[in-house]
């Protein structure tokens, strides 16, 4: 069985990464790729509809800092006064079974992945302009006008930091984003050399026909 690969998505606050990611993972079934979103740990409370272990796994400051010291996250950062991390090792047994394994993590956690693992594959999702960012905020019916506005900072901050990353996709329309994202975790399979890895066994027996 093949290593999985590591892909981070990043993108600002309503820029769209969680639709698409979720809608991700069974597009690339179609074509035989198992993926699998990385379930980040958080000291942040559940949001209306979170499961623990599936959205997010729920931890408090006390565990986190205790999970920082031994080193269990590849990667961690501090986000809106709240802590956010990827298990290192839950990481390393997913690829080690053939997962493509999907970060949704910010540039902060992004860098640090890139230290630790620079075959990474960065990807930087932003809106199709400003005034649709506000709109899909303001269309959560969840934030104050303070938070929003906030928030429009921090992704402004977030955005500046997009040329870190490999690939960049604009999400005006949702279905185009996705058929973009789907070819980036596509195409390094296509590469030569991992098909002849996959196919050495068909690439013989189509060689030895000639001389059959």
């Amino acid at each position: 069985m093949s290593q999985g690969s590591l892909f981070i998505v990043s993108a600002p606050s309503g820029g769209g990464k969680t639709s698409l990611t979720r809608a991700l993972v069974p597009e690339l079934a179609k074509h035989g790729v198992t993926a699998t979103i990385s379930v980040s740990f958080t000291t942040r409370a559940p949001r209306p509809g979170e499961v623990d272990g599936i959205h997010y796994h729920f931890i408090d400051e006390a565990r986190f800092l205790e999970k920082i010291a031994r080193g269990d996250f590849l990667e961690h950062a501090h986000v809106f006064g709240r802590r956010y991390g990827t298990g290192l090792s839950e990481t390393r047994t997913l690829l080690d079974a053939g997962h493509d394994v999907i970060l949704d993590i910010d540039w902060q956690g992004a860098r640090q992945v890139k230290r630790e693992w620079p075959q990474a594959v960065g990807i930087f999702i932003v809106p199709p302009s400003v005034e649709e960012l506000e709109r899909r905020l303001r269309g959560r019916s969840q934030d104050s006008d303070a938070v929003i506005a906030a928030r429009m900072q921090e992704a402004h901050d977030e955005i500046s930091h997009h040329a870190e990353y490999d690939y960049l996709i604009v999400n005006e329309r949702f279905e185009q984003a996705l058929t973009e994202m789907a070819a980036v975790f596509l195409e390094p399979r296509l590469r030569s050399q991992r098909q002849l890895t996959r196919h050495a066994g068909l690439v013989a027996q189509l060689l030895a026909r000639r001389g059959a």
